[in-house]
């Protein structure tokens, strides 16, 4: 049976919910698959789950790095402070996309004859009930789905961020204020690193 760090798991954890988000971002950007840049609503302007993505696989990388070496001080160091950005970007991408789910879609709609491009949420009723209304953008096709699916794949990828980020801050701020550094490599009274839990 292969036992694997908590350090390793969490690493591994960051990067792959990291390059998920980091998709779900440039998907925004494309609704529906298609080229139509001035569907982009405010959400995806500014590209929440890109850069909180981003600092979340640096942040797995250093981890798996320093880990893998347990010899470079300043690896330890430079995963701690991106844990600490990626715990500060989760939440804000986690608000950005309750918000876009419940103002829907921005999209060229047609509903009881009226017609015009705006937010679904603004258009019928806040918060846009999806369920409802099955097929109100007609340009892009089925848009309300495509958002709907993104915004709940950023929700879930930023709860998994934050809390693999903050298992690692609050692992890491725990060996600081106990040995006076984060290198996991100095073994202190048997204490070299994390126990290893099984798989």
């Amino acid at each position: 049976m292969k036992t694997k760090s908590l350090y390793e798991g969490t690493g591994g954890t960051l990067i792959t919910f990291g390059i998920i988000s980091i998709f779900s971002g440039i998907f925004a950007f494309f609704p529906v698959f298609s080229y139509k840049p001035w569907f982009a609503g405010w959400s995806v302007r500014i590209a929440c789950p890109i850069w909180n993505g981003t600092l979340a696989v640096i942040a797995g990388v250093l981890i798996l790095l320093a880990d893998r070496g347990q010899t470079q001080i300043s690896l330890w160091e430079a995963s701690f402070t991106f844990g600490i950005l990626s715990i500060m970007g989760s939440p804000i991408q986690f608000a950005v996309a309750i918000v876009s789910i419940l103002l829907g879609p921005y999209c060229y709609y047609s509903f009881a004859g009226i017609a015009g491009t705006n937010y679904l949420g603004y258009a019928v009723v806040f918060p846009f009930p999806y369920e409802e209304f099955m097929s109100l953008c007609k340009d892009p096709l089925h848009y309300e789905w495509y958002h709907l699916v993104l915004q709940i794949l950023d929700l879930c990828s930023s709860f998994v961020m934050f809390c693999a980020s903050l298992a690692i801050v609050i692992k890491l701020t725990a060996r600081l204020l106990q040995f006076g550094h984060l290198n996991v490599s100095i073994n202190h009274y048997g204490e070299g690193g994390l126990l290893p839990v099984t798989q």
